[in-house]
């Protein structure tokens, strides 16, 4: 929105008038305050905790640890080797465990 710096400023008084009419006229416009939402819309996309899913089939690719990647022994997640931070005792630990 651009403003125009040269116009006369109000003074507060015009300011608290301006408001108090534009206010009534907001009131008097039912439509303004509420906000649409399509019921059967915010239906679909709401799962329930404790849903059946009996019925879902998940699928996906599987792919084991590259030869550049190792298994943290305490968090559990596939790193680069770049992240181990430990080898001893036959543990594979990544920085984020370490720290």
């Amino acid at each position: 929105m651009a403003t125009d710096y040269d116009t006369a400023r109000k003074t507060d008084d015009d300011l608290r008038e301006d408001s108090i009419q534009e206010l009534q006229a907001r009131r008097g416009d039912e439509g303004s305050g509420g906000i649409d939402i399509d019921e059967t819309d915010l239906a679909e996309s709401l799962e329930l905790p404790g849903a059946d899913l009996s019925d879902e089939e998940l699928s996906l690719r599987v792919i084991p640890p590259q030869s550049d990647e190792f298994t943290c022994s305490r968090c559990f997640l596939v790193h680069h080797r770049s992240q181990m931070a430990v080898e001893g005792d036959g543990e594979q630990v990544c920085r984020e465990c370490a720290a």
